[in-house]
């Protein structure tokens, strides 16, 4: 046996990936997945390229086109890739090749390594361009210096040809165009979508004060511009956030802090609601998962206020607020740049600067605590409102521990109407939320019940936009799922114990089906985030309509389908029968439609834009009628007069 082995596993099974391999051959390694948010990073990459040149001083405006064939060109107005020649070795032999060649073609090649090219910069490992070129069917990339325009075509990463003069322009022009087309060998999709880019590059001008940002989408039928500029930059992003809320302070608080080779940028704002919506970002770069700089500005934040109340008698010297208590209703932007960022991979998510704990500290402390001194009206209002905040976390306290689950498998705490699975694999299993007991009867019988769990809902849950975690915690259904899921509430939150890797809104086809869908997610949003951002949650679509004709049975899912197959099948002798809700199918028809894997269709819930996210459930589910109002008068001509279900 050991002969066998060693004789089937030598040197001629080692792989060496050359050039752009690497990349193609595991793209996830670079850009974090192939699917549509792998898709998009390809953009921020060079989009973060024409940041760096502004951070450096010399771009000031950025341009994003989705072309008309579904390509993407990123125009900058910076210095322009260097056009100069340099020996590298090629094919074991040395050569002068472009530095654009270089760029394009080489990982880790780059001016952000301390060369001098860039003092503050996103591109930390000099892969971002590259990765673009070698997961593109076709790049062209464009460069104008010195009164010449350079141009170079690559297919799959492979140069087309030298690059090449071709043309003149003033020598006062300069700048970069890339223009790629993604590789539809590797992507799962790649159509752009316009939304997600718009938002991501509004984010860009926030933190980039004075930069401008130009967005346009050509292709047919989807004919779109945007342009985005903002001079106060993140100070003008929390008032975005907070448009829909009614804040504290008369104005954002806005701290700067600036040092030799690092730059803090807080700003700052409280509302009457109960949900912190704190974001954190280090050389414009959304670092998702937090990190220093974030732990810096967490921790600032309780001990100043704390040691505020105490000074001020506002609370007794053995009491204390806890972090939760002062982040209630914050929303907040933390933006620090520095010269020789530590990111966790690729893709970015989460700093490790150790320096960047106290240098954010220091500025929170003397921004935020120098306003609360001079203003001690506002002051007494934000500590009395996180005293409020503490009060009602005790009170919340014992409810939470009936909630919180001992282990991932100690079933005899799950809610008895939970129909479970038998596969105790999390990474297997996934859970139907179903409205109503009929539905749930019909679900538990058409699942299999190997890996689908099912847990129906009596009724509507608590709307939770506007309730802390007290009153969330006394109703009957929302305690039932936080006990079925495993994974915690809030701070407590740990995906580790999550018992299901799918938790799936199964709700009927109707208004009342749809409110209930809005309730489920308000709840996610607000107290168990990181189900949507780990892309935990699911919504079931069901039919809406059971077309038969004799022994032959089509579903449709929308008035447009409907009459596509009734013009297949020919209308003449055809049945339709318009599902109100899930009850009304059989177990088989609930299997074949909405819950077998090979037939379903199921809508990710996405975290892709937060900030409109947000947005959305405080004007639908806050209590501010007249948003609602201005929302639905907005919003009224997408729907069409025959696809309204009263």
């Amino acid at each position: 046996m050991e002969e066998k082995v060693q004789g089937s596993y030598n040197a001629d099974k080692i792989q060496v990936l050359e050039g752009l391999d690497p990349v193609r051959k595991r793209p996830g390694m670079y850009i974090g997945s192939t699917d549509e948010r792998g898709l998009h990073h390809l953009i921020w990459e060079v989009v973060d390229n024409a940041v760096d040149e502004a951070l450096a001083g010399y771009c000031d405006t950025c341009t994003v086109e989705i072309c008309r064939d579904g390509s993407v060109s990123v125009t900058d107005n910076g210095r322009g890739i260097p056009v100069d020649k340099k020996k590298i070795v090629k094919n074991g032999k040395e050569v002068m090749v472009s530095a654009v060649e270089i760029v394009m073609t080489h990982l880790h090649a780059g001016g952000k390594f301390g060369g001098g090219g860039y003092n503050v910069s996103g591109g930390l490992h000099g892969v971002g361009v590259t990765v673009v070129n070698a997961l593109s069917e076709w790049l062209d990339v464009e460069v104008i210096r010195d009164g010449k325009i350079y141009r170079q075509t690559f297919n799959r990463g492979v140069p087309q040809r030298d690059l090449a003069v071709v043309g003149n322009v003033d020598k006062s022009r300069h700048g970069t165009k890339v223009t790629f087309m993604p590789d539809a060998d590797i992507f799962e999709t790649v159509d752009f979508n316009y939304d997600v880019i718009r938002t991501r590059l509004r984010e860009v001008a926030y933190l980039n004060k004075g930069f401008t940002v130009k967005l346009s989408d050509k292709r047919d039928g989807r004919e779109h511009e945007d342009t985005f500029r903002y001079d106060n930059g993140i100070l003008d992003f929390v008032d975005y956030l907070n448009r829909t809320k009614e804040t504290m302070f008369p104005e954002s608080l806005y701290i700067e802090k600036q040092l030799p080779d690092s730059e803090v940028e807080i700003a700052m704002q409280y509302n009457d609601g109960y949900s912190e919506n704190i974001y954190a970002y280090a050389n414009n770069i959304s670092t998702e998962e937090g990190g220093t700089h974030l732990d810096g500005f967490k921790n600032a934040l309780t001990k100043i206020i704390n040691d505020y109340a105490h000074a001020n008698n506002l609370l007794k010297s053995d009491d204390k607020l806890s972090g939760e208590d002062v982040r209630e209703g914050l929303t907040a932007i933390i933006s620090v740049k520095l010269k020789n960022p530590q990111f966790e991979g690729q893709t970015k998510t989460k700093l490790g600067n150790s320096e960047m704990r106290g240098i954010v500290a220091k500025a929170l402390t003397d921004g935020l605590g120098t306003y609360l001194e001079e203003n001690p009206g506002p002051a007494k209002e934000l500590v009395l409102k996180t005293i409020t905040a503490a009060r009602a976390r005790d009170a919340a306290r014992n409810a939470r521990e009936l909630t919180r689950r001992k282990g991932v498998l100690e079933s005899n705490t799950l809610p008895g109407k939970l129909a479970d699975c038998t596969d105790r694999d999390p990474k297997n299993t996934e859970i139907y939320i179903v409205e109503g007991d009929s539905a749930g009867g019909t679900a538990k019988q058409g699942r299999d019940r190997r890996f689908q769990a099912i847990l129906p809902l009596r009724g509507k849950i608590l709307n939770v936009q506007k309730a802390r975690l007290g009153r969330v915690l006394e109703n009957a259904e929302i305690k039932a799922m936080i006990t079925a899921f495993g994974c915690g509430i809030g701070d407590d939150f740990d995906e580790s114990k999550l018992r299901y890797d799918k938790i799936i809104c199964m709700t009927d086809a109707d208004v009342d089906g749809s409110h209930i869908r809005i309730l489920l997610l308000t709840f996610f949003f607000n107290f168990m985030r990181p189900l949507i951002e780990k892309g935990h949650v699911y919504s079931a679509m069901p039919p809406l309509y059971k077309i038969s004709k004799g022994k032959r049975i089509e579903y449709a899912y929308s008035d447009t389908e409907l009459a596509s197959k009734l013009d297949a099948m020919g209308r003449k002798g055809c049945e339709v029968q318009r599902y109100k809700g899930l009850g009304e199918m059989s177990k088989d028809q609930l299997w074949e439609t909405t819950m077998s894997p090979e037939h379903r269709t199921l809508v990710q819930i996405t975290m892709d834009d937060a900030f409109e996210a947000d947005e959305i459930f405080s004007t639908l589910m806050g209590d501010q009628p007249e948003l609602r109002r201005k929302f639905i008068e907005d919003n009224a001509k997408l729907i069409e007069t025959k696809d309204l279900d009263v």
